[in-house]
């Protein structure tokens, strides 16, 4: 016998963003119901954000002890034990888990059904022997990894980010396919921990990035050994004894003893009975308008099946604008111009709104630019970490895209997103005052670069300060 439910809100999918909205909506008052037939916490907690930036640690921690004779200390190579550095990223798993448990989000109030969910019907969801009724449905089942018809990889043991974490032997030499920012930051981190490494890439690595920024990065990475074979467009993989064969379209031949597929990720939207609902998709998954709504007006999509950008924070971001506009009725729109985005290799690489070549492409002549190169910096000097620049794009005295490469990269992106959501002037951002000496006051310093010529190489100013010298007492 099917049980029915009848609730507020039903959730469908546990990771960052369904988790954002279930936990936000209960507390005010809502009636919750949340499905997932997997792992709480979805892809970012489990494979994807959180193990990825735990290994990048170990990774960091064993490269700068070969690194530590500029400080006054004996540098050593570092004595790697993958599988204690495996053990590290479950550890960082466990830790952060019990936030996202189903006890925690039943203590919320949040009915959690640990089922599979479809829908039967524009209105009706089935779960296990559960049949849902809900006034207002969000389907936040996040992406997996993309894997590509290639000829010869269904007979290869290949990885992706959601089997590579069960690997406990480091490989001897790690194919990687793809340049994105998931294959070149396991490029980093694997070489790091000891293991050859090459990086297959059919255009460019880092390609969505400002291709002055990312050189940066890619520099830094041959300088540790990578090997980065770009426009290598694979057209099969082959295994004889244990040696991997990756033959590119030009005839290049790569070879090693595992290899990772990281070529992009595709929407979770398989199985879930979208026909019956009345929602349509598109190439890159539920078509949704800009207050996130599918084209059935109960149901809205979030995260990464909303076809967009792919990140956790976008998932928590629209999770936001979704409890604004299914709980409360009101006006709410998504937007991604202020959403920014980071690669965390070491130097960091992130972006907020528009790219040099987008924003030149957009406002033409109107474009400004500022730049200021982290050498400068007082802080990074004190770190030796002063590898890198900061570009802001500058439209009538407003930042309209910041790109970013160099230490705590990310972390500065945060300012300038701020900046663009609340359409800030240069002047505005320019009383800002960071503290002595930090990374931070690379924002400051940036802006100071797009006001220097306008104060400094302005002979009218110049004329204006002699004069009221004269005059003052």
């Amino acid at each position: 016998m099917a049980k029915h439910v009848k609730t507020d809100l039903l959730v469908i999918g546990a990771g960052s963003g369904g988790l954002s909205v279930a936990a936000g909506a209960s507390q005010i008052g809502a009636d919750v119901t949340l499905l997932e037939a997997h792992l709480m916490g979805g892809d970012c907690l489990n494979y994807g954000c959180v193990p990825s930036k735990a290994l990048i640690a170990s990774g960091k921690l064993a490269y700068e002890m070969a690194q530590a004779a500029p400080f006054g200390i004996t540098s050593v190579r570092a004595q790697v034990d993958y599988a204690a550095a495996k053990d590290h990223v479950a550890q960082v798993i466990e830790t952060i888990a019990p936030v996202d448990s189903q006890e925690r989000f039943e203590a919320l109030g949040v009915r959690v059904i640990r089922e599979r969910g479809w829908f039967l019907s524009p209105h009706e969801v089935q779960a296990g022997a559960y049949v849902i009724r809900a006034r207002r449905v969000v389907i936040a089942t996040g992406s997996s990894p993309l894997v590509p018809a290639i000829p010869g990889l269904d007979s290869v043991p290949y990885l992706t980010n959601e089997t590579l974490w069960a690997l406990r032997e480091a490989p001897d030499h790690l194919l990687i396919i793809g340049g994105g920012p998931i294959g070149m930051e396991m490029a980093q981190a694997h070489r790091r921990l000891g293991a050859q490494v090459t990086v297959v890439e059919g255009a460019k690595a880092l390609g969505r990035d400002d291709p002055e920024m990312a050189a940066i990065v890619l520099e830094q990475m041959r300088a540790e050994g990578i090997t980065i074979a770009e426009d290598a467009l694979v057209e099969s993989i082959s295994e004889t004894g244990g040696v991997i064969t990756v033959i590119s379209r030009d005839g290049r031949q790569f070879r090693g003893s595992h290899v990772l597929v990281a070529v992009g990720r595709k929407s979770n939207t398989d199985d879930l009975g979208l026909d019956a609902a009345g929602i349509e998709t598109t190439r890159t998954g539920i078509r949704v308008d800009s207050a996130l709504r599918t084209t059935n007006r109960r149901v809205y999509a979030i995260g990464d099946v909303a076809g967009g950008m792919q990140f956790t924070h976008v998932a928590g971001y629209h999770a936001g604008v979704i409890i604004r506009s299914a709980l409360f009725g009101l006006p709410s729109k998504a937007s991604t111009t202020h959403i920014p985005r980071a690669t965390y290799t070491q130097p960091e690489l992130a972006q907020v709104g528009l790219t040099e070549a987008d924003a030149r492409n957009t406002y033409g002549d109107k474009l400004e630019t500022a730049t200021f190169d982290i050498e400068h910096n007082d802080r990074a000097i004190a770190e030796r970490k002063t590898t890198g620049k900061i570009k802001v794009m500058v439209v009538g005295g407003r930042p309209v895209g910041v790109s970013i490469v160099g230490a705590q990269a990310g972390e500065l992106s945060s300012l300038w997103s701020l900046a663009l959501v609340n359409k800030l002037k240069m002047s505005q951002i320019s009383a800002m005052v960071a503290p002595y000496p930090t990374i931070a006051e690379v924002n400051k310093r940036v802006v100071g670069a797009y006001f220097t010529p306008r104060l400094f190489e302005n002979e009218t100013l110049k004329r204006v300060v002699r004069f009221v010298q004269r005059w003052l007492p």
